[in-house]
């Protein structure tokens, strides 16, 4: 009988920060249409960039239809920051449960990047089990509902609320 392919180890997108930064969102491990199109939160359905629009209303008024580049120019622009717990990992799908032999990225330099970094949240739960590696920072860390179409146990204005106090906690409303 034929061994299965091995799953190949999948490799994550580089963070996305400015020397302004004080609010970084760390993410599991972007999903296979993240990676497909190099681009966080790339999946129509997860509400990230929607949330966020909610918060800073002055933000591109369809933000889904705005380039990956205004977005994120966008998204610097109000002092965030996005990077994901995981450099690289092995997984079938999107889901957070199917991620394998994780390496988890390293966050050493991130004060240097981001000298104004206040605060540290994780987006999802996934993400949170390994806030030890952002501790290290000496910065407050939080825990955030996921943003992913996944999460249907809390509604997008439990989400949003969420999200806005931790915006609020960064010193950005």
């Amino acid at each position: 009988m034929a061994k299965p392919p091995e799953t190949p180890r999948l490799f994550g997108l580089q963070p996305l920060v400015s020397e302004t930064t004080r609010l970084l969102v760390l993410g599991s491990f972007p999903s296979v249409s993240s990676l497909a199109q190099q681009q966080y939160y790339a999946h129509p359905q997860n509400q990230f960039w929607r949330i966020l629009q909610a918060i800073f209303p002055s933000g591109p008024r369809v933000i889904n239809v705005v380039s990956y580049e205004e977005r994120s120019n966008w998204l610097l622009a109000q002092g965030l920051g996005v990077w994901d717990v995981y450099a690289s990992c092995k997984r079938e799908g999107s889901l957070d449960a199917a991620i394998r032999q994780p390496q988890v990225n390293d966050f050493s330099g991130l004060r240097l990047r981001c000298p104004q970094l206040q605060l540290i949240a994780h987006n999802g739960g996934e993400s949170f089990r390994h806030p030890k590696y952002t501790a290290t920072l000496g910065l407050p860390v939080l825990k955030l509902p996921s943003t992913s179409p996944a999460n249907a146990s809390w509604s997008f204005d439990r989400k949003l609320a969420a999200w806005r106090e931790a915006v609020a906690a960064a010193g950005l409303l």
